[in-house]
């Protein structure tokens, strides 16, 4: 099975410069999941007839976050945001409002698995969305995993806002302590992994110069000065099933590239 995930920073401005449809007729993904969509499911022109359309897409900003699944096979449920239970425990609306209701996470099961596709809140420039990262939606988002799990194994994926390790951004010590390379991002990552999940890529891939975001500025893709803030993580029972796991970097029409996961199920 192939599994796809790609932060598109707006899905009707890249189906407009055809590399969506592209991603789908080279890859062939069973399953495509998207991040930032910036848009209603009535507003994309996008077709492809061979998936069927999961959207959820911010219910406050219009053209902001959201998320959405297209996928070959039907899934057996879908679950969009959190459920109520991790809303009470975490109380996530800041000043910012709420990001529950932003679109930013679905999750679908399937037969042998749930797959959860999330865009976790960027914690700003200012780092005036950090306590919200690091307090609420970090530990909410994995106690939201680790709930999935208790029935199935679960792979998650999209973009999570934070480099791991200083072999994630091509500039560690220039970024220490700015927003996407905190250490209390960084902590959020070290308790997905403490709690079973493995980070697919590195099962095939160590060391710098593999990214997945590069800014806009100073010509910074070609120079390949990026991050990698996009992941595909797996449950441990899923770990020995893995295959492959890729960055497709000559991906272009985002600041984001596409990766990918081959998994046995």
């Amino acid at each position: 099975m192939k599994l796809v995930s790609w932060n598109v920073n707006g899905i009707r401005s890249i189906h407009k410069k055809g590399t969506l449809a592209e991603l789908v007729r080279t890859m062939k993904p069973d399953v495509l999941c998207l991040q930032e969509t910036k848009a209603q499911e009535h507003q994309s022109e996008v077709d492809f007839p061979e998936y069927e359309e999961y959207w959820n897409s911010s219910k406050g900003r219009k053209g902001y976050a959201g998320t959405a699944i297209f996928s070959k096979v039907q899934p057996l449920s879908l679950i969009f945001g959190f459920p109520d239970e991790i809303l009470k425990k975490f109380h996530l609306k800041d000043g910012y409002g709420d990001p529950n209701e932003e679109g930013r996470v679905i999750a679908a099961e399937y037969e042998h698995f749930f797959l959860v596709t999330v865009y976790t809140p960027n914690s700003k420039g200012d780092l005036s969305r950090l306590s919200l990262r690091y307090k609420h939606w970090d530990p909410a988002f994995l106690e939201f995993c680790k709930l999935l799990e208790q029935t199935k194994p679960v792979v998650f994926c999209g973009d999570l806002n934070v480099a791991h390790t200083p072999d994630d951004l091509a500039n560690p010590k220039a970024n220490e302590g700015e927003h996407g390379y905190t250490k209390e991002e960084r902590e959020g990552i070290v308790a997905i992994i403490d709690a079973g999940f493995v980070d697919s890529f590195r099962l095939f891939t160590k060391g710098n110069g593999h990214y997945t975001w590069w800014s806009h500025f100073a010509n910074a893709r070609a120079r390949n000065i990026g991050w990698r803030i996009d992941y595909f993580f797996v449950s441990r029972a899923l770990r020995s099933r893995v295959k492959a796991a890729r960055i497709h970097a000559d991906f272009g029409g985002s600041d984001h590239c596409p990766i990918s996961l081959d998994i046995d199920l």
